[in-house]
């Protein structure tokens, strides 16, 4: 997804002329980027007004207040940014805020990326529809891609705008919706371009972390993995396993009818290998049938482990600066700053005193 500078709200549609200069993409797709922005900049109120009136739904004024008790922990004690982000709420009376479409080449695990000015490069382009999503991918399957398209329930843009809650998260709960506070506030904070990887798993970390010290604030004990959380960390690596087999696959010289063979059987091993777990070890819980037994290809794998490969590596890089989250944050920043390969070097090194 596009993340649009602030001075395009402010100055309107001829800041696309700058964006186009990048050559990415349609004047027809940043259009739609355009106006589904504008549409959400539009449902902005201040938090503060849908708790104070009465007219509106108490559970909802009750979500939102914690909520906010959540934004004040994570810009006075987690040092994240102070802004008007997850002060204002939009109602888009929709499920989904966006629907990102993922593409990969049939016998390839590499996303089709899609670079942006200020995002950076992405392994996936974000509609505001789910129409002009599935059209995409349409597009991309006649082209010879696997594609899958994703709802999404909250994005961030990076501080250019100050972004509301959404009514599409309003049906997590009050700890849940903090942790995407934490987790979205701290891409404000600090963002590299072209680096899904170290961002996601930065975000990630200072969520995790982020939410065990809200509740240590609260006087709620930690709380240990929940039986959702372990078995999807299973399902993951699952999945990983099956992207590596893949990946092998893929790098031989076979026919293709033959490599088309040993790909589906590679989809159907993993169903089977799911299916034994979930009977096995998670007495029969069917909560992820839905995704393990829905049509499989590259596209659909993509998006798995994204959020946490150099979790542990920011973990031991918050007890090196001993939980000092200012210090934290600049670590973070001086091996953002470093080229990709000396970046991924000093994250595995972290990684391994992690162990």
């Amino acid at each position: 997804m596009i993340r649009l500078q602030r001075s395009w709200f402010q100055r309107g549609l001829p800041m696309l002329a700058i964006l186009l200069l990048s050559g990415c993409s349609s004047l027809s797709y940043y259009t739609q980027l355009a106006g589904g922005q504008l549409e959400l900049l539009r449902a902005r109120e201040p938090v503060a007004d849908v708790i104070a009136d009465p007219q509106r739904d108490a559970t909802l004024r009750d979500h939102l207040l914690k909520s906010q008790q959540a934004r004040e922990f994570a810009s006075q004690h987690l040092h994240l940014p102070d802004n008007q982000s997850y002060r204002l709420y939009a109602d888009i009376h929709r499920r989904y805020v966006v629907w990102n479409v993922f593409a990969t080449g049939e016998f390839s695990l590499d996303p089709v990326t899609h670079c942006f000015p200020i995002a950076g490069c992405v392994a996936y382009r974000g509609y505001y529809t789910q129409g002009a999503a599935r059209g995409e991918a349409a597009l991309q399957k006649l082209d010879g891609k696997d594609v899958y398209v994703s709802g999404v329930e909250a994005y961030s843009t990076l501080g250019w705008f100050n972004d509301p809650i959404i009514s599409s998260m309003m049906s997590w709960g009050d700890e849940r919706l903090a942790t995407l506070i934490f987790h979205e506030l701290a891409h404000q904070r600090f963002y590299v371009k072209d680096d899904s990887e170290f961002n996601e798993s930065y975000a990630t970390f200072v969520e995790e972390e982020g939410t065990r010290q809200w509740r240590a604030a609260r006087g709620l004990p930690a709380e240990g993995a929940s039986s959702e959380t372990q078995r999807r960390d299973q399902l993951t690596q699952l999945v990983l396993a099956t992207r590596d087999r893949l990946k092998a696959l893929y790098a031989e010289a076979l026919d293709p009818a033959i490599m088309r063979q040993r790909k589906a059987a590679q989809f159907e091993r993993l169903r089977s290998e799911y299916q034994q777990l979930r009977d096995s070890q998670w007495g029969g819980d069917k909560r992820f049938d839905s995704w393990v037994y829905a049509p499989m290809n590259n596209a659909r794998l993509l998006p798995i482990g994204l959020y946490d490969q150099w979790v542990p590596a920011f973990e031991a890089l918050f007890r090196q600066v001993k939980g000092d989250w200012p210090a934290f944050f600049t670590a973070v920043e001086e091996i953002g700053g470093l080229p990709m390969d000396e970046r991924k070097a000093a994250l595995e090194r972290l990684a391994k005193t992690s162990a």
